[in-house]
């Protein structure tokens, strides 16, 4: 019988993730019923410092992770975290991990959403790294529909309820409190959720986001879409930064990552915490189980 294979690379190897890669294998929190394989530079490279070697390596190791994907070599992608300003200099053409894996693919960016997975809590970003100027003219209502969609798809993969209700922030203070704050929510928010409960799904907003995410925590909705990336993330790494796993939707591969950065001050000091790396590692065997029952 063929035993699922989730792929791990060690992302920026300057960094922590060798460590809490090292750390999350040889726990016992990860399923035994899956192989798991170390993608990532064979020989070490000086802990804290960056360097154009070592972001080659990260580079590297995003490659042959898609080619043994494509081979069917490895059912999902974990990745650890990179350095976005070292891939940079050396000429990284993705604002991120995220486009890497959807232009190899072929998918549009604007296709994809990244979300933002935990126990206490679940959402989808509008946009993810842009300014926040670029950030709120990204948005439309179809981009709204997408990340509702999406996120509606991947909870029904990680709860059993049968009605899944999720709500949409706002913009803008007060969600434009009627127009008087902004006319974002009128023009693209409401349409787009019009829409949406017209095919039949349980959404509701645009709701005030200095609330929505409370009433997410309390249970009144099993996820938000949040309008840009800091609005969703500051919340979400405040009740979630050791469990918080980030997942790429609008793939066809399963891509999950850790929701914490290289943390060069850290690295090579045996201070690193895998605890995120671990959920994203489980997080990946889950989504594979659910692939392989269809």
């Amino acid at each position: 019988m063929h035993v699922p294979t989730i792929g791990i690379t060690l992302g920026e190897p300057a960094g922590i993730g060798p460590e809490i890669v090292s750390k999350a294998l040889q726990c016992n929190k990860i399923s035994k019923r899956f192989d798991y394989r170390i993608i990532g530079p064979k020989t070490k490279f000086e802990p804290g410092k960056l360097s154009p070697s070592s972001a080659e390596a990260a580079w590297q190791a995003l490659e042959e992770a898609f080619k043994l994907w494509e081979k069917k070599e490895i059912q999902a992608i974990v990745t650890s975290p990179v350095h976005k300003g070292n891939l940079f200099q050396i000429g990284f053409p993705y604002p991120g991990q995220t486009e890497f894996f959807a232009s190899k693919l072929g998918v549009p960016k604007e296709k994809v959403i990244m979300a933002m997975s935990s126990p206490k809590l679940h959402l989808s970003l509008l946009s993810t790294h842009l300014s926040l100027q670029e950030a709120i003219q990204a948005i439309t209502k179809d981009k709204i529909k997408l990340a509702a969609v999406l996120l509606l798809e991947f909870l029904k993969k990680l709860k059993s309820k049968s009605s899944l209700k999720i709500a949409i922030a706002g913009l803008n203070p007060h969600s434009g409190e009627m127009g008087h704050f902004g006319k974002e929510e009128h023009e693209s928010y409401e349409p787009a959720i019009e829409e949406l409960k017209r095919s039949g799904l349980l959404v509701e907003g645009p709701l005030s986001p200095d609330s929505v995410f409370k009433e997410a925590l309390q249970g009144k909705y099993d996820g938000v879409v949040a309008s840009y990336h800091d609005q969703g993330l500051i919340p979400f790494k405040i009740v979630s930064f050791y469990s918080g796993v980030n997942v790429t939707l609008g793939l066809p591969l399963i891509r999950t990552s850790p929701d914490h950065g290289v943390a060069i001050d850290i690295a090579g000091k045996n201070k690193a915490d895998p605890r995120s790396l671990i959920a994203a590692i489980k997080l990946a065997c889950k989504l594979v189980s659910k692939e392989n029952r269809k």
